[in-house]
Formats: structure tokens, sequence, C-alpha cells
């Protein structure tokens, strides 16, 4: 089975990852949670609860590293979360600036390549 998500599904993904017990879940959720319970990105419970998997919550975290490296190559002085900021220091993608912010590395830059020309990916 295709693990690739559609914009779709990676905001219903979020929307999930933010739904406190109680809420109401809303048509995005709706349309997507099937497919996202088949894929195992989320658990639906029979009482009507969402749940996050381990597959999910390191998806989204995926996600924002991709979208933090885009944002440090396009604007050095942007601000990343720090769990996001620690994980592309550590693998080297990014590098803090002497200006404050970050700069993208080599092994940063290339890595941009190499996911912008995968074939496969709906990001």
């Amino acid at each position: 089975m295709n693990d690739n998500l559609t914009i779709d599904e990676f905001n219903a993904l979020e929307l999930i990852s933010k739904l406190r017990k109680g809420d109401t879940p809303n048509a995005c959720i709706g349309r997507n949670s099937k497919r996202l319970n088949g894929l195992k990105f989320i658990k639906y419970h029979k009482d009507g609860i969402f749940e996050m998997t381990e597959k999910g919550l390191q998806t989204l975290f995926v996600k924002r590293c991709i979208e933090g490296l885009r944002l440090v190559s396009q604007d050095a002085t942007t601000t990343l979360a720090k769990d996001v900021a620690t994980f592309l220091s550590k693998k080297g993608h990014i590098i803090e600036s002497t200006e404050g912010g970050f700069a993208i590395t080599d092994k940063g830059r290339d890595s941009l390549v190499d996911i912008d020309s995968a074939p496969a990916v709906r990001v």
C-alpha cells in the first residue's frame, strides 16, 4: 500500500494531533480518517476518539523538519521550533549563524534537492 499522503490527509493528521478529548472532528478529519487509520498513522477507538500513533507523530515531525529546512533556505533569520532546530543541527543540515538565525549547509541543500526531485512525494 502507498504511504504517500495528500495535502488534505496531512491537514487531517495535523488536526487530529491537536484534537482534544471531547472535541468534535471536522469534515477534513472525517473524510481522511479511514485511510489514515488503515495506514496506521492514527488509531480510531470505538468511543469515537482518535489517537495519534508513533508513525503519525514521526510523519508530522519529518514534515515540520522539511518545512523548516525550506524556510531556512529562503530566509536565514527565520525562527524554528527548538526540536526541529536541534534535529536539523545534529544531522548537519543547518548551522547557527553568527548574526542569529540559521544557515543551511551543503548537506541541507542537497537534501532539499533530493526531496524536491523525488517523484512520488505529494506533500
